[in-house]
């Protein structure tokens, strides 16, 4: 017998006190099963906000992990703990040999303030906030690397490093990757203000300037907008870099009729405005982790809610949710 996954969905958020929520990069049938859509750190936010005993949330392991940091009396379950790449290239290892590396190279480990990107493990937002350091999200990085630089202190930037390089660029500073030479020689990070970890999301890497430059020549004044996670190349070719938010915002404030090419994630790009939006990529830039929950994966995790034996559930070591939420927590206390 074939089950109705949407209505039996339905019938499920109805019976059980629970809340569904989706990151925009979800497939089309799972974004539009969510009670709540955002991206990563709003929806944790509107999680902690919500009064229902269970969140099931689907999106990547660090988007879960948020919710519990932030809310740990919540039940937070996933379809699929999917693991992001980026992420998944930091942990609390990696983070101390990126510190090893600056005191190594003349930087003591009290004059470095980290900074990670929401898109990291639990453990390594605990490292960064028991170092003093803070969170940031792509909306927000600007004004979490201004306020850290007011410390006069070393920023390391983890995980990506072409978050952290595009924010340098855009306010004047100086920046390096660890490990990364240019001209021959390697990253002197007492000369940078920004020092990045060299990770970076394969989905966003996907955009190129040769992309950027194909539009141009085939619809005269298009406009490009791009993710920050892009290559600095990308981003200084096109006309805008946002956040997912950020990327919505300016294509619908678009003139309907204005073309334009759009480099980030495709499920997302897909449901934004229909006509005259192009995707930015020869291939199609799915993020492979996002798109492994399935309709009949949230069927399945509702229903062991109701069978009362809930699967895939997120629990965090209370040392280190303690440490991490310090480091959301300082985030989000600057307005």
């Amino acid at each position: 017998m074939d089950i109705d996954y949407k209505k039996e969905i339905d019938r499920l958020k109805k019976d059980l006190d629970v809340t569904v929520v989706a990151h925009y990069y979800q497939r089309d049938e799972v974004f539009e099963a969510a009670d709540i859509v955002g991206d990563s750190l709003e929806l944790a936010r509107r999680c902690q906000a919500d009064g229902k005993e269970w969140v099931v949330f689907c999106g990547v392991g660090f988007m879960g992990q948020s919710v519990k940091i932030l809310d740990p009396q919540k039940r937070v379950l996933m379809p699929k703990i999917a693991c992001c790449a980026m992420a998944r290239m930091m942990d609390g290892s990696y983070f101390e040999e990126s510190v090893q590396y600056m005191v190594e190279r003349g930087i003591k480990r009290e004059d470095i303030l980290p900074i990670t990107y929401i898109n990291s493990d639990a453990s390594v937002k605990a490292k960064v906030g028991e170092m003093g350091g803070l969170v940031c999200t792509s909306s927000n990085a600007f004004k979490i690397i201004e306020k850290g630089l007011e410390s006069g202190k070393k920023i390391l930037f983890v995980p990506d490093r072409c978050l952290g390089q595009n924010f340098a660029i855009q306010m004047g500073l100086k920046s390096c990757v660890i490990g990364v030479e240019v001209d021959g020689k390697e990253c002197d990070p007492k000369e940078a203000d920004i020092i990045c970890f060299n990770g970076f999301c394969s989905v966003h890497q996907l955009f190129t300037v040769d992309d950027i430059e194909f539009y141009r020549e085939k619809f005269q004044d298009i406009k490009i907008a791009v993710h920050p996670e892009c290559d600095p190349s990308v981003v200084a070719a096109a006309d805008f870099s946002g956040s997912t938010s950020q990327l919505i915002k300016y294509v619908n404030d678009l003139d309907p009729e204005q073309k334009v090419a759009i480099g980030t994630e495709y499920n997302l790009v897909n449901r934004m405005r229909k006509g005259n939006t192009y995707v930015l990529s020869s291939t199609k830039p799915e993020c492979p982790t996002m798109n492994e929950t399935t309709l009949e994966d949230l069927y399945n995790t509702l229903k062991s809610i109701e069978y009362e034996k809930p699967i895939n559930e997120i629990f965090i070591e209370p040392e280190v949710r303690k440490y991490a939420n310090m480091a959301l927590e300082r985030m989000l206390a600057l307005k």
